[in-house]
C-alpha cells in the first residue's frame, strides 16, 4: 500500500492507478468514508486512458487516526502534500461531500499549473449549518444529534445513516442495497471516532466563502480594503459551482447509489492528451475553475 508523510508525521494512503503520463483525476471522498468510495469511477476513468488517483483523508480509512489537524484547512494541507509527492499538473479534481469542501480549499492555494479543472458533487460549500447570513441552512441541532449519535454507538450510527436518508433507502418503493449499506459501514469503521466526530465540525461549519485566517493581512483594516486576488476568485468560483451542483445530481450518496451517473462518457483518447470535457460528460464535470472576465483592448 502506498502512503505520503505530511509534516505533522500523519500517513496518507492513497491509490495511484493508470499511466503516469495520462491526465491525473483526483477524487476526494465524503464523511466518513475512505477512497473506496470512488472505486466505480476510478475504474471507468482508469479503462479510458486516464491517471486516477485517490486518497483516505487523515483520520478516515487507511490513514493515520488522528486527534488533531481534522479541519477543512488540514485537509487541503494535507491533498497539497499528496500533489506535490505526486508532482501532479493540470490534473482535474473531483470533491464529494466533504471532499468538495477539501477541493474548494486546495484549489484556491494550489500552485500555478498543478490544477485544471475542480468538480463539487453534492457538496459542502459554501456552508452547511443554519446562520443569520444562512437561513437556508441545517440547523446546528442536527450535527449535535450527529456528534451525540456518534459518541454514543458508532457502529449503529454508522448503518442507521445509510440504512435511512444517505442514500434514500428510507422512501417508499426504494430499491435498497445490503451490499452498498455494509459498504458504506466497512469504510467508516476503517476510520477513527475522534477525526470522524471533528469532522462533523470540519464540513458542517466551514465556511468556504470567507479566506482562511493565514491568508489574510496582519491588520484587519487592511484585509477588508484589500482588492480579491487569484486565490479568493478561484475559491469562489469552485464554491459558487456548489450549488448548482448539488441541485443538479440531488442524493448523497451519489457516487455509490448512482456510479452510472457520475461516470459519463469522456471521449477515449492516448494516454497524456488533456480531454475536451465540454459536452463529453455528466453535467458536474463542466466546472472549470479559471474563468476570466471579458477584458476590452485597451486604446481609442
Amino acid at each position: 500500500m502506498a502512503f505520503v508523510t505530511t509534516q505533522d508525521g500523519t500517513q496518507i494512503f492513497y491509490k495511484d492507478w493508470g499511466p503516469k503520463t495520462a491526465t491525473a483525476i483526483v477524487f476526494s471522498h465524503g464523511w466518513p468514508l475512505c477512497s473506496d468510495d470512488w472505486d466505480a469511477q476510478m475504474l471507468y476513468f482508469l479503462a479510458n486512458g486516464y491517471r486516477v488517483i485517490a486518497h483516505d483523508r487523515r483520520g478516515h480509512g487507511r490513514s493515520t487516526q488522528t486527534d488533531t489537524g481534522n479541519d477543512m484547512d488540514t485537509y487541503a494541507a494535507d491533498l497539497t502534500t499528496l500533489t506535490d509527492h505526486l508532482d501532479l499538473k493540470g490534473a482535474i479534481h473531483i470533491g464529494h461531500s466533504t471532499g468538495g469542501g477539501e477541493v474548494a480549499r486546495y484549489v484556491s492555494r494550489a500552485k500555478p499549473g498543478r490544477v485544471a479543472k475542480a468538480v463539487l458533487v453534492a457538496a459542502v460549500p459554501p456552508i452547511m449549518v443554519k446562520s443569520a447570513a444562512n437561513p437556508g441552512g441545517t440547523p446546528i441541532e442536527v450535527f449535535d444529534g450527529f456528534r451525540a449519535a456518534l459518541a454514543a454507538n458508532r457502529a449503529q450510527f454508522f448503518l442507521d445513516v445509510p440504512s435511512g436518508p444517505f442514500y434514500g433507502f428510507n422512501r417508499p418503493g426504494a430499491n435498497v442495497s445490503q451490499g452498498v449499506i455494509q459498504n458504506w459501514w466497512r469504510q467508516g469503521m476503517m476510520g477513527g471516532a475522534k477525526a470522524h466526530y471533528d469532522c462533523i465540525k470540519a464540513f458542517s461549519e466551514t465556511d468556504q466563502d470567507r479566506r482562511p485566517q493565514e491568508d489574510r493581512s496582519a491588520h484587519p483594516r487592511d484585509a477588508r480594503r484589500r482588492r480579491p486576488g487569484r486565490a479568493d476568485r478561484r475559491r469562489r468560483t469552485a464554491v459558487g459551482q456548489a450549488p448548482q451542483a448539488r441541485a443538479a445530481e440531488g442524493l448523497q450518496g451519489l457516487p455509490a447509489r448512482h456510479a452510472d451517473h457520475t461516470r459519463g462518457r469522456p471521449q477515449p483518447g492516448p494516454a497524456g492528451v488533456h480531454p475536451r470535457l465540454s459536452g463529453t460528460g455528466p453535467a458536474w464535470m463542466q466546472v472549470p475553475i479559471r474563468r476570466q472576465p471579458h477584458r476590452r483592448p485597451r486604446g481609442k
